[in-house]
Order: structure tokens, then C-alpha cells, then sequence
């Protein structure tokens, strides 16, 4: 049955428009549908769309439906959606008209039971720790006193205020906290940029750089602890350089984080126990140390008097030890005078030796003898000399009778170079002709061969060479049309020319040419080869 009236055959059913038929159908759905629960498997979903919102749809073995969440919803989602996820959706079915399709519009999100979440979460410790980044190796001890520690916390929780009151108590240090969401939408990028932020700082900088962090939030349930277990916050904390405590929820409490992490804490306060020791017990260990040192350095101290004192009484007494030296010192200040008063009678006696052998004649026999050796040096000195002189003037001598012989030998040495450079001169002019005799005779025959080979020698047969206006050789009559010019060319000369002119008017007016017997020629002989023969027209 139609639903629209047929004029040909009346009904009492309502007319509708498309829009009208739309409109009825989504009132409909919106009020029998206005609140339900829907539990199924998130399927193609992509993440939030550049406006905010987020498209997916919802199956189970048998059904699909596509589903929405508005942007203001899902930023109030305590946890994000991903894909094969099985959760249970609140919200409210309405129609599209534009297509005719139906959907969910999402308000509240929730996953199907504890048992998906921890399914979901086991997977992703799987591939982390596939990864490497929960290996035992790869942890760093933590500092034993920082100077500078970092929080990464709310600012407004207790848990700041429990870990800044355990600081203060233990051991107070320089304490930096960078505020963060520790949970709902955005709490895990929060997280993972803080400790990203917190590696970035300069060692010497304005802001000094932390020795320890702390990642630390109350407890809650699973969903709450959500955001510890976002993969960017692994991540973060595996490749920190700085060393990190994890510290979220209770010691029952257990996220991705606290594998990541160098030391995990059971609680916040934990945390800053880990991070810091207590400064009492360091004064008391010190002042304890500082007893104990005290006590033997007294103790050496009195070991090494008794020591001395035992090593002094062994030693002899000081005029024990001087005696002996004192004693050969009196016999030697005795002997001293005796001493002096024998060597210089002796010094005495070696000078009156020396002195009684120096007497005036004695010295002038010196003098004599050492003269007369000397005068004899001299001679012997001035032979030397003469005989050198003499030796380099028979040099000399010998040198210039070589010099004036030296021109006629010279002179014999010239003619002998004069009649042996003639010679080479005649037998290079000899050579010189043969070679261009030679070449003048290579020249002459390919002139000859020149000669036979080019046109002119045909010409002067009796043959004429054909050109056109453009001076190119004409080879066929069929390339020249009726009153074309052209050029003549015979042996003595060229005559221009019309093709196919009727009367002497027409044809252009000969060159004249000077007159010139030509020897009787046979006519070419008739054979194959004269088709091939040029012709004048």
C-alpha cells in the first residue's frame, strides 16, 4: 500500500514531505531512546577529529552502530578510547537526516569490567617490556644526598604537601615542582612533557637542574591510575637521564610507570624518604665517626709516646756520644802548633833548594841557548820560502809555454771542424733535392690523376654542364620546367639560356664566346652506358 494518495484511486492516508518523514522518524527515536546503555567493541577509531570530537562506531558479533562523542564530552573522559576496546557507552540514539542513519551520541564512557582494562594494560606491559624498557640493567642508582629534587604532581593534592613536610623533616633541600593534571583527559601528556621539561634544564642554568624526580599521586581505582599507564608516560620516564622515583597510588597499587621507573616508592611519602636520608642520623653517624676518630688518634698518639719514650731510654746519653769525638779533638788542637811549626821549617828548606839553583849565569846560559835555536829556526824558515818561491815560478814558467801553444792548436782544430762541416753541408743539399725531387714527382702525379677526373677534360669532349639560377648542376630534364633560366657551361665558355623558348626573342641574349676549333671527336659509343649520357634538354 502507498503511502501518498493516488488520484486515481482516493485513500485517507497522510501526505508527508521527505523533511517531515525524517523529522517524525528522529522525534520518535530521540524520546523511546533517550538514555540507554550499550555495551560493545570500539571499532575504527582514529583518535579525536581536528574539530574535537571523536567518530567510531560500536559492534558486537551480530550489529553495528555508529557512535559520536562531542568535544565538551570526551574531554571529560577518564580514560581514552582505543581500538578493540570493550567498553559500555551511556547516551541517547538519534537520526541523521541527512542520510537516513542512526547513532549513539556518547555522554559517559566506561570500560566492560575491570577485566578489559587489565586485559588492555597487560598487552601493553607485553610490548614495553618487549621493548627493553622495564630491563633491570638499564636502571641507575639514585643519588645519595641531592641538592636539587623534582616533583611531578598536582600542586593542590596532599600528596605535594606530604612529600614537601617528609623533605623538610629528613634532610630540607632545594625542592621543584612542576604542576600537572594526575588525572583525566591530557593528565598523561602532562605527566610525560614534565619530565621531559625536567631533562631539558641546563646543569648551571638559571633554573638548576634536578638530581632526583618524583612522580608521585594519591591512590584510586584502576580508571583513576589510568593515566600512569599511558604509553608516552613510559616512555618518558624510561629515557629520562635524571633519576626517577615512581610514587602513584598505595602500596598495593601498581602501574606501567613504577616499571619504567629507577625505584618504585609504596607511597608518596615513600618516595621522598627514598630520595633524601634523614639529616639527625647523618649528624649523629657523623658525630659518632668524629667519637670513634677521636678516640684513636688519642689512642695512637699514646702508643707512639710509650714507643718514644721506650726508643729514648735505649739511646746513650749525650756525653757518652761526645766523648770519644771530644777527646780526638783535644789530641789534634795539641798536635795543631807541633804541625805548623814542622811544615814551615820544611817550606823553608824546599825553598833554599829551588833558591840555590837560580843563579845569573845559569839564567843567561838559558837565554843563550834559547837564542841561537831560535836564529836557526829562522833560517831554515827563509830556505823554506826560497824553495816554494822557485817552485811556483817554474809553474808559472811551465804555464806560459803551454799558453803560447796554445793558438796553433786551436788554429789545427778549426780547419779540421771547417772541412767536416763542408762535407755535412753537401750531403744535406744532396739529400734536400732527392727529397723534393720526390715530392714534386707525387705532386705531378696526383695532379695527373686530378686532371683525368675532373669535368673540364669532359667538356672539352664535346660535352656541356647544365646549371640553374641557384648555380646547382642540373642531371635530369625532368628538373627543368618551361621558361626556366638556366646556365651553359661548355669548355671555352657559358651561355645563358631559357627552357623551352619558342623564338630567338624569348631566349635571353648569348654571352659571346671566343671562337675555338675543337678537334673531331668520335661520337660516344652506343651500348648500355649512353642512356647515362648528359643531355641539354
Amino acid at each position: 500500500m502507498s503511502m501518498f494518495p493516488n488520484h486515481d484511486s482516493p485513500t485517507n492516508l497522510a501526505e508527508y514531505s521527505v523533511s517531515e518523514l525524517s523529522g517524525s522518524i528522529k522525534r520518535t527515536v530521540e524520546q523511546a531512546f533517550d538514555q540507554v546503555r550499550v555495551r560493545g567493541e570500539i571499532s575504527g577509531y582514529r583518535g579525536p577529529h581536528s574539530s574535537g570530537h571523536a567518530y567510531f562506531s560500536l559492534k558486537d558479533d551480530r550489529a553495528r552502530i555508529d557512535a559520536v562523542i562531542w568535544k565538551g564530552s570526551f574531554s571529560k573522559l577518564r580514560f581514552r578510547p582505543e581500538e578493540g576496546m570493550e567498553v559500555i557507552a551511556t547516551g541517547k540514539v538519534t537520526t541523521f537526516p541527512g542520510s537516513s542513519k542512526y547513532q549513539i551520541v556518547i555522554e559517559t564512557l566506561e570500560p566492560a569490567g575491570a577485566g578489559a582494562l587489565m586485559a588492555l594494560l597487560e598487552e601493553r606491559r607485553r610490548k614495553l617490556a618487549a621493548e627493553g624498557l622495564f630491563e633491570v640493567g638499564r636502571k641507575r642508582p639514585l643519588p645519595f644526598l641531592p641538592h636539587v629534587i623534582g616533583v611531578v604532581t598536582s600542586p593542590t593534592g596532599a600528596v605535594i604537601r606530604d612529600i614537601l613536610h617528609r623533605i623538610a623533616d629528613r634532610f630540607p633541600v632545594h625542592v621543584l615542582v612542576w604542576p600537572v593534571k594526575v588525572q583525566g583527559d591530557g593528565s598523561g601528556e602532562e605527566v610525560a612533557a614534565a619530565i621531559r621539561g625536567f631533562n631539558a634544564f641546563q646543569v648551571g642554568g638559571v633554573i638548576p637542574r634536578p638530581d632526583v624526580l618524583i612522580v608521585a599521586r594519591g591512590g584510586g581505582s584502576l580508571e583513576d591510575l589510568w593515566s600512569f599507564n599511558d604509553e608516552s608516560v613510559v616512555r618518558a620516564a624510561a629515557a629520562s637521564q635524571i633519576p626517577l622515583i615512581s610514587a602513584v597510588g598505595h602500596e598495593t597499587d601498581w602501574t606501567l610507570i613504577d616499571h619504567a621507573a629507577d625505584r618504585r616508592a609504596p607511597t608518596p611519602t615513600g618516595a621522598a624518604e627514598m630520595a633524601v636520608p634523614v639529616k639527625a642520623d647523618l649528624e649523629a653517624a657523623v658525630a659518632a665517626l668524629a667519637a670513634r676518630l677521636k678516640g684513636a688518634a688519642t689512642r695512637q698518639m699514646d702508643a707512639r709516646r710509650q714507643g718514644l719514650r721506650a726508643l729514648a731510654r735505649a739511646l746513650p746519653s749525650l756525653d757518652q756520644l761526645l766523648a770519644l769525638p771530644r777527646r780526638r779533638f783535644d789530641e789534634a788542637a795539641l798536635g795543631l802548633g807541633r804541625g805548623l811549626h814542622m811544615n814551615t821549617v820544611n817550606k823553608r828548606r824546599a825553598f833554599e833548594r829551588a833558591a840555590a839553583h837560580l843563579r845569573p849565569e845559569l839564567l843567561a846560559g838559558r837565554i843563550a841557548e834559547r837564542r841561537q835555536r831560535l836564529t836557526d829556526v829562522l833560517r831554515r824558515a827563509e830556505r823554506v820560502v826560497e824553495r816554494r818561491i822557485d817552485q811556483n815560478r817554474a809553474r808559472l814558467a811551465a804555464f806560459d809555454a803551454a799558453l803560447r801553444a796554445t793558438p796553433s792548436r786551436i788554429l789545427v782544430r778549426t780547419g779540421s771542424a771547417r772541412d767536416r762541416l763542408r762535407g755535412l753541408a753537401l750531403r744535406a743539399d744532396t739529400a734536400l733535392a732527392g727529397d723534393i725531387g720526390r715530392r714534386k714527382a707525387l705532386v705531378l702525379a696526383q695532379d695527373r690523376v686530378l686532371q683525368s677526373l675532373s669535368y673540364k677534360n669532359v667538356l672539352s669532349r664535346g660535352y656541356a654542364l647544365v646549371r640553374d639560377e641557384e648555380g646547382h648542376a642540373v642531371k635530369q630534364a625532368a628538373e627543368v620546367a618551361e621558361g626556366t633560366a638556366i646556365s651553359i657551361t661548355f669548355a671555352d665558355g657559358s651561355v645563358d639560356a631559357v627552357a623551352g623558348a619558342r623564338s630567338v626573342q624569348d631566349a635571353p641574349t648569348p654571352v659571346q664566346a671566343t671562337p675555338q676549333k675543337r678537334k673531331a671527336t668520335k661520337p660516344p659509343p652506343a651500348g648500355p652506358d649512353a642512356s647515362k649520357q648528359g643531355s641539354l634538354f
